[in-house]
């Protein structure tokens, strides 16, 4: 049965249900796999180095948005167009897909990098570092900026994998770099005494073996989409489709550095630089739950894309309602554990007592809104899946930047670091609340043109 679900027709006949565990089961344990990347960074950072090595890694965050930002904008966009095509039967356009997004994510990778290496310290300075966490910050990001060609690439090329019928193999390449990184990180941390640069260094190049893997996969000529001479020339028009369909979780990443920056800057002028680190242990906890959603989400991708571009929506819904209900499974599951035992969730980063009392609090209240924001994950990379950036767009600007950043600037004034802690709940809720609206409102646009 696994060999018949690999195939890309078996998207519009096989039952939703193998399919979605077929495809997600993979790319949940990938994204899992992704997330830990900087979980085990931050533990390691947190008991190898220090507490302000953690709140230095912090400030660092919006640039890595930023940087996944631009990876998104070709990654997703490319993995969305090509699960559309393989749906149109157009094995063509996919193969020219594959080959433009790895050219296009060479150049964008190289000017993102030359840019931030320019201006890095202003840029960390903007971001809230101060005295004790610009030089952690600034080491972390110099080593990652060297390497950010190979982070697009190995990020883009893995989702192109997994959309052409490859979500095990694409999951088994996450694994190995995530274990190799856990490896190298307590290497150069531990053995060689290299501090929060060594935790760097071993992110790098573990992603360096990853990209190996895919490359060599993509260039055997006996694999269904593979490199062809011809589609490295670029497509401008190509382009364009790719990046109007990327362009709403470009937008969604640039949102969260922006978001970031008001967070960063308001905890360290209400609790200084030490709360700016437990918001970095809060988000690296909040964001294993969201890949968890996220897993889920690349695994209908390819469902949903394919079943859209063959026109079959009774499948379509079939997909969605069973994703509803599993990431409401999930991000219900999260709330608890944030909620019961955020302490013995933090001690797992941290053994600063300051540090532990503020991120505590943080946990508790950052997810009380938890339980529904998979609904909102979902919806937005439905719109994605079927070309719909508009909608896509919509979600993604309403939630970081109308919602979110208005309650940064009102509430912390009046409840200090729990107002920085409630704008994330309050606002996670009235973005369900309007993708509830516009995903009804979609449905019943695409069943009146059956």
């Amino acid at each position: 049965m696994p060999n018949k679900l690999s195939t890309p027709e078996a998207l519009g006949t096989a039952k939703i249900p193998k399919l979605l565990y077929y495809y997600a089961l993979p790319s949940i344990i990938s994204m899992i796999t992704a997330s830990l990347y900087n979980i085990v960074d931050s533990i390691f950072i947190g008991h190898g180095v220090g507490a302000m090595a953690i709140s230095g890694l912090a400030i660092a965050m919006p640039l890595m948005n930023l940087s996944v930002a631009f990876g998104t904008l070709i990654g997703v966009g490319s993995a969305s167009l090509m699960s559309i095509r393989l749906g149109q039967n157009d094995r063509a356009s996919a193969q020219k897909i594959l080959g433009n997004a790895f050219v296009v994510n060479i150049l964008v990778g190289i000017i993102f990098s030359v840019v931030c290496l320019i201006y890095l310290d202003p840029i960390l300075i903007l971001f809230g570092a101060g005295n004790e966490t610009l030089q952690p910050a600034g080491d972390y990001m110099r080593v990652l900026l060297y390497g950010n060609i190979i982070t697009h690439l190995y990020f883009g090329l893995n989702a192109l994998l997994r959309t052409s019928g490859k979500p095990q193999f694409a999951m088994n390449i996450l694994l190995t770099t995530v274990v190799l990184n856990a490896f190298l990180d307590y290497l150069f941390i531990f053995v060689f005494d290299m501090g929060i640069k060594g935790s760097a260094i071993a992110t790098v190049l573990s992603q360096v073996v990853g990209l190996a893997i895919e490359i060599f996969h993509f260039s055997k000529p006996s694999s269904y989409i593979h490199f062809t001479k011809r589609a490295f020339l670029l497509d401008y028009r190509l382009i364009i489709s790719v990046t109007s369909i990327g362009i709403a979780p470009f937008l969604l990443n640039s949102c969260s550095c922006i978001v970031v920056i008001f967070i960063n800057n308001a905890l360290k002028n209400i609790g200084g630089e030490i709360s700016i680190g437990a918001f970095g242990i809060v988000n690296r906890v909040i964001m294993l739950i969201v890949m968890i959603v996220n897993g889920l989400n690349q695994g209908m991708q390819p469902i949903i894309g394919f079943n859209y571009g063959a026109r079959k929506f009774e499948r379509l819904r079939e997909v969605m309602n069973l994703g509803f209900k599993v990431a409401t499974c999930v991000t219900t599951a999260g709330f608890l554990l944030g909620l019961l035992i955020p302490r013995y969730i933090a001690m797992a980063f941290t053994t600063d007592e300051v540090l532990l009392k503020v991120a505590t609090e943080g946990l508790r209240l950052s997810m009380l809104a938890f339980p529904f924001v998979g609904i909102s994950i979902l919806t937005s990379n439905f719109f994605q899946s079927i070309g719909k950036a508009g909608n896509a767009i919509v979600l993604s600007l309403t939630r970081q930047v109308l919602f979110l950043i208005p309650l940064l600037i009102i509430l912390p004034p009046l409840w200090g670091t729990n107002g920085v802690w409630l704008s994330e709940s309050i606002s996670d809720f009235i973005s369900v609340i309007l993708a509830v609206i516009l995903y009804t409102r979609e449905m019943k646009r695409l069943k009146k043109t059956l």
